[in-house]
């Protein structure tokens, strides 16, 4: 049986494309009803792919089932897609406890999920009464973070079920707009003590779609609060009425959603990376493919050829002098954020040189020697290659090692630089020693389910070849 799909942000196009052959897409915009000259009719979603806030990939949220079916098959857009389960979906109901105060909120645990510890974030106007540490909530999960953000899910006092065309809020009436209005002849109420919220979807839905809708929340509604009732004072999960999954995609996956956009609608080359940039670039992608039509398209789809690094760069960065961060991704979802250099070199066919002063203590991973404080670390990226080397030579110009890092390919946008570690790397010490290093950290990744097998197979063979130059 084929599951209902509601689909938003800059990926839509692609996915739908992609997606519509095996799913019933739904609820679509009017920009996608035209495009693809298809009603695509307004029903009950069984999952919702919305693109993430920072545009580098999606989040899925719906029924197990649909949920656990769409990961796999985004997981497989390319072979630099990586996917994870949300452990702290939206809607999730948790027992925390208060760990830190901020200025503007708190940092509350929420315990484990599936081995991972999670935390969250309570804004102080969330709450009522002084919050200090210690202090134990029953909180649920206001808006859900992807595994590879800076940010903590976001945290609330008030219970909410989650849908795509209605939502249901515990106690709170609100504003009745005419869909509310002709909700009251459906023939399926509001679980007692909760208050629908139809979403403007459902403007266009026909009756039947919001009674199905509305009983959906209702037994999400009943089996929140069953679990709330069942609940002890442990901290941990207490309910999760939605489930959740992250998908990221990486350079190659954006260009292999290019060519299936391509089908579909004039397509520039470098469209979804360049979208993925920031929302200037990607508001200037629209303009530029309705200005010139089917003279923005790329005939081929050979990313490396084609992507126009250089006008991209220039118009929104980075250029010589700008600092950017180093975003080190990790296979396990988090991303670690190795300092932010200046750009002293800027290439206009791909790259960029970046350099930062190093503090004093502990030592470079590998190397074997101690980091002093003065020390440079040189960085050349090169868009769109599996790896990237770093030079650290001391204050007086004395090379203290090379360190190789193999990654998913690089890219270059305005104020960091992105991919994802790939465990094995390949180093070289101030004696002209080679060595290569971490191996098994890879292969444990691999195991874990961490890293697709394909993609580590790439990782093994470019790791070779750096060893046999170096």
């Amino acid at each position: 049986m084929s599951a209902n799909v509601r689909i938003r942000g800059i990926y839509t196009t692609a996915l739908t494309e992609l997606l519509r052959e095996d799913y019933d897409v739904v609820a679509a915009s009017p920009p996608i009803r035209e495009r693809f000259g298809e009603p695509f009719e307004v029903d009950v979603a069984d999952a919702t792919v919305r693109t993430t806030d920072d545009r580098e990939g999606v989040g899925v949220a719906g029924t197990d089932a649909a949920v656990s079916e769409l990961r796999e098959r985004l997981g497989s857009v390319g072979r630099d897609t990586l996917a994870w389960d949300a452990t702290a979906p939206a809607g999730a109901v948790f027992r925390g406890e208060v760990t830190e105060t901020l200025g503007s909120g708190a940092v509350v645990e929420l315990g484990s999920v599936d081995g991972e510890s999670v935390s969250g974030f309570l804004p102080y106007d969330r709450v009522e009464g002084y919050v200090d540490e210690g202090d134990r909530y029953r909180l649920q999960v206001a808006s859900a973070e992807p595994p590879w953000s800076d940010d903590r899910p976001m945290l609330a006092r008030e219970l909410r079920l989650p849908g795509g065309l209605v939502e249901l809020r515990r106690g709170d009436g609100g504003a009745m707009t005419e869909t509310a209005r002709l909700a009251d002849i459906l023939p399926v109420d509001p679980l007692e003590g909760w208050t629908p919220r139809w979403s403007k979807s459902a403007d266009d839905a026909s009756l039947d779609a919001m009674a199905s809708a509305l009983e959906r929340a209702n037994e999400r509604a009943a089996a929140v609060m069953d679990a709330i009732a069942t609940a002890d004072d442990a901290t941990g999960r207490i309910a999760a009425p939605v489930s959740g999954a992250w998908v990221w995609f990486g350079r190659e996956s954006r260009f292999e959603l290019d060519s299936v956009r391509r089908r579909v609608e004039t397509t520039m080359a470098g469209h979804h990376r360049t979208k993925a940039a920031t929302a200037a670039a990607s508001s200037a992608v629209d303009f530029v493919e309705a200005l010139c039509g089917p003279d923005a398209e790329s005939a081929a789809d050979d990313a490396d050829v084609d992507f126009p690094f250089d006008v991209v760069t220039r118009q929104f960065g980075p250029q010589s002098g700008d600092s950017v961060a180093i975003r080190h991704g990790k296979p396990a979802g988090r991303t670690i954020t190795l300092g932010r250099g200046e750009v002293t070199e800027h290439d206009p066919t791909g790259s960029i040189t970046v350099e930062r002063e190093m503090s004093g203590g502990g030592s470079y991973d590998a190397l074997g020697v101690d980091r002093v404080a003065g020390d440079v670390a040189t960085t050349t990226f090169v868009e769109g290659r599996w790896w990237y080397a770093t030079v650290y030579k001391g204050s007086g110009g004395e090379r203290r090692g090379t360190y190789v890092n193999v990654c998913t390919p690089v890219e270059i946008f305005p104020r960091a630089v992105r991919y994802v570690d790939l465990h094995v790397d390949v180093v070289k010490g101030p004696d002209g020693a080679v060595e290569r290093v971490d191996d098994d950290e890879l292969d444990a990744a691999v195991e874990a389910g961490r890293v697709p097998g394909a993609l580590a197979d790439r990782a093994r063979e470019v790791a070779a070849s750096i060893e046999n130059v170096l």
